[in-house]
């Protein structure tokens, strides 16, 4: 049986879940999330806890199970605490700003690039001296955040001879070593 599908997922104080046939939607402070769902895997919710059942021991049943015991529990999380993508622009003349959900990054091109945030997400950035400018994106939807966070980053990649770009935060950059000099 699946390890993480066999876990039970807890319901915090404030979040209710309700399943009406193959949609989960999940309510709590930060917002309401659904999520849909195969109509074969069965799903309980007893007191605080969910759980996460298959039918059969099909192949396909327990690819499945721990794919929405997941899904599910990442909905709960979002709803309570939220999620958060840190993204760190590497180079010279790179900058970031922000209008409400409008984002203007100056990348390097020729032209700045605007880029629309979804308004399911919060979007800050800020420019320190001496500091690379960082844009902060925080939301509910795990899936959403991290779409949006990998398109910003798809802008201009690291490279790595110089490692400029938009990386995240935690990113580890592998640098070459370049060109060898001459004689």
């Amino acid at each position: 049986m699946s390890r993480i599908g066999k876990k039970p997922v807890s319901i915090p104080k404030g979040v209710t879940i309700t399943v009406d046939g193959a949609v989960v939607t999940v309510k709590g402070p930060k917002g309401t999330l659904t999520q849909e769902i195969d109509r074969d895997i069965i799903i309980e919710i007893t007191g605080e806890e969910l759980i996460v059942k298959r039918p059969t021991e099909q192949i396909r049943h327990r690819a499945m199970h721990g794919l929405y015991r997941s899904l599910i529990s990442n909905l709960v999380k979002g709803v309570t605490d939220g999620y958060k993508k840190d993204l760190e622009l590497v180079g010279v003349g790179f900058k970031a700003t922000n209008a409400g959900n409008i984002l203007d990054l100056a990348l390097g091109y020729s032209h700045n690039i605007i880029f629309e945030v979804p308004k399911e997400l919060k979007v800050t950035t800020t420019t320190e001296k001496g500091q690379n400018p960082k844009i902060f994106l925080e939301g509910s939807d795990k899936q959403l955040i991290g779409q949006v966070a990998a398109k910003i980053r798809g802008l201009r990649k690291p490279e790595p001879y110089k490692g400029k770009g938009v990386r995240y935060s935690d990113e580890v950059v592998r640098r070459k070593a370049g060109k060898a000099a001459g004689k």
